[in-house]
């Protein structure tokens, strides 16, 4: 089946990617894969005893980020994937097979994202598949319909690790 390879992180952002995804996956007759990336290098493990388990914290960040983009059902199957590794590399490895990739766009300020980079734009210059940012907070008023009338699916809750 074609996928749909969504970027995850909480944000309004992000959400609103998993809503586009919703609107395009049937389209294409594609399933949404939402990965989520964490990277967590602590220097000395015995410094953080009581730090959170990342994939857990991971898990819960893309099912509330799925859950709040569809509710309890979805416009196609969607599989979280939980990957450990730099956002941008986890993007362009999924990039590989994905038949489209769609990420948020970035709401960091402007200094923060010449500091860090961001992963849209190196998303849009190296990913080996077409990617679609996703800007604003909502979908296209033109675009409701379409959603609304997407047939619908439970909303899967398997989650893969990776």
């Amino acid at each position: 089946m074609p996928s749909i390879v969504v970027g995850v992180d909480g944000s309004k952002a992000s959400i609103l990617a998993l809503r586009w995804a919703g609107v395009i996956a049937p389209l294409m007759n594609a399933e949404i894969r939402a990965v989520i990336a964490w990277d967590f290098d602590v220097p000395f493990p015995l410094m953080a005893p009581a730090a959170p388990n990342p994939d857990r914290a991971a898990e819960r960040t893309c099912s509330l980020a799925v859950e709040r983009a569809y509710g309890t059902t979805a416009p196609a199957p969607v599989n979280q994937v939980i990957r450990r590794g730099a956002p941008a590399k986890v993007l362009m490895d999924e990039s590989l097979t994905a038949q489209l990739l769609i990420l948020g766009s970035s709401d960091h300020g402007h200094m923060k994202e010449l500091l860090m980079g961001s992963v849209s734009t190196l998303a849009a210059q190296q990913a080996k598949c077409p990617v679609l940012i996703a800007h604003g907070t909502e979908l296209p008023a033109a675009l409701m319909p379409a959603a609304a009338a997407a047939p619908v699916q439970p909303a899967n809750k398997e989650t893969r690790r990776e």
